[in-house]
């Protein structure tokens, strides 16, 4: 008799076992982060499934950005999208014209009754996945911005201080010459040229990059980064390439390769490198600084912008479901992952909160310049040039760019015929995407 009530009771604690995990609401969220932040990305969704018993966030891998995104697209016509995608900043102007698809993060949180304050989160980081009436449509996640790097041994090699970084464009010319003649390999070498040497050039010195406020206007718009600063900016450059004072080093993030080698002397790449390049080359060589600006264009440095992903939230699936969605954005965007987040990776905290609390802490004290990410974003109060761009067909017009920008350090055209060229292209993408979604 004892017996059968043991298995009886045991039964039940089974059945009421496999009814609680059935009970459990899953979230899917498709991601393009792979290696060591594919890593951080499990525990953050580890975190948060620990943290509650409702609802289980299951992080998939989709591959590089650009497949994440295409694998959206065709499983939301399939019916079959998940419930969050991390999608890049140069998508955003497609996730905003995808009528229906989106659930604005906005929205999201008043109808899921969940707390949400705009002004909790780092200006020009909120602004760049906002409408222009400042509502929020993505949530902000690996936000990233470009700084210098520079590497310190290669300096005092060259006789010059390692703890006095170049402030603008002259300076580090005159610094890159002197250690390329005193046997570095390469001056200057920068990471995603296009974001980098076009994008926040014009943020940083307060160029359009195109009309009606770099696309937050409307779509009837035309690109304008063939300006006589940057045709001047990009044929400098070119020829700063003859004696390697300058080295391309290929698309994307391919040059931080030279970089970490211990080839080049200046870096501008991704504040998200950090980490990577302070274990590449050791964390005592290494230093951050702002990017330099051209004193003949402006008299100081406007603001960066943003580079990363963000988490858009799609339509389809049934309504209680998004209770537990606007959870876990909340979470991630809570002070102490945020500011874990940061820390590990070298992405921007998305919010002040999560940046004063890595600073009360002591992290910069003892991470110098992982600081100056946020310190460039928030330089000044962000303006129509500086505040984002919001362009259709961007990843199109990036790659069109990349290509006239090979053509000028190649030889094979000269800086104003490669923007000139580049932006009558890429005036044709704009015109295909307007026409696809009046």
């Amino acid at each position: 008799m004892t017996r059968i009530l043991l298995s009886s009771v045991a039964a039940a604690a089974v059945l009421v076992s496999a009814q609680g995990a059935v009970a459990q609401t899953e979230i899917q969220w498709w991601h393009a982060m792979g290696g060591n932040l594919g890593d951080t990305v499990n525990q953050l969704a580890e975190g948060f499934n620990k943290s509650q018993s409702e609802y289980k966030v299951n992080p998939v891998y989709k591959g590089s950005y650009t497949e994440t995104l295409t694998a959206a697209i065709a499983a939301f016509r399939a019916k079959q999208a998940p419930h969050i995608v991390q999608v890049f900043e140069v998508g955003t102007a497609n996730m905003m014209a995808a009528k229906g698809a989106v659930y604005p993060v906005y929205q999201l949180m008043a109808d899921a009754k969940e707390p949400f304050d705009p002004k909790a989160y780092i200006g020009p980081v909120y602004g760049y996945y906002s409408t222009t009436d400042g509502k929020l449509l993505s949530m902000p996640f690996n936000s990233s911005t470009p700084v210098l790097y520079r590497n310190k041994e290669l300096m005092q090699k060259a006789g010059l201080d390692p703890n006095k970084p170049p402030t603008t464009w002259p300076e580090l010319g005159q610094m890159a010459k002197k250690a390329v003649a005193a046997g570095a390999k390469c001056g200057f070498t920068p990471q995603w040229q296009t974001w980098t040497m076009i994008e926040n050039y014009g943020a940083w010195h307060n160029l359009p990059y195109a009309t009606k406020a770099n696309g937050f206007g409307g779509t009837d718009i035309e690109l304008k980064f063939n300006d006589a600063p940057r045709i001047k900016f990009i044929q400098m450059l070119a020829d700063w390439s003859k004696d390697k004072t300058f080295v391309y080093g290929g698309r994307e993030g391919k040059s931080t390769a030279l970089f970490n080698a211990g080839d080049c002397v200046f870096h501008i790449a991704s504040s998200a490198s950090a980490a990577g390049i302070e274990k590449a080359l050791g964390k005592e060589k290494v230093a951050i600084s702002m990017m330099p600006y051209s004193p003949d264009v402006a008299p100081k440095p406007q603001n960066s912008i943003i580079g990363g992903a963000t988490l858009w939230v799609l339509q389809g699936k049934p309504a209680p479901e998004y209770k537990g969605v606007a959870k876990f954005l909340n979470y991630l965007a809570s002070t102490p992952v945020q500011a874990k987040w940061h820390q590990e990776t070298g992405y921007v905290p998305v919010t002040l909160a999560a940046a004063e609390v890595t600073e009360k802490a002591g992290f910069y004290k003892t991470n110098p310049g992982r600081d100056v990410a946020v310190q460039e974003l928030t330089l000044n109060p962000a303006t129509e040039n500086s505040k984002g761009l919001r362009i259709g067909n961007f990843v199109q017009i990036r790659d069109i760019v990349d290509g006239e920008l090979e053509n000028v350090w190649s030889g094979k055209k000269d800086a104003k015929t490669a923007l000139d060229d580049a932006v009558k292209a890429g005036n044709e993408q704009l015109k295909r995407f307007e026409a696809a979604n009046k």
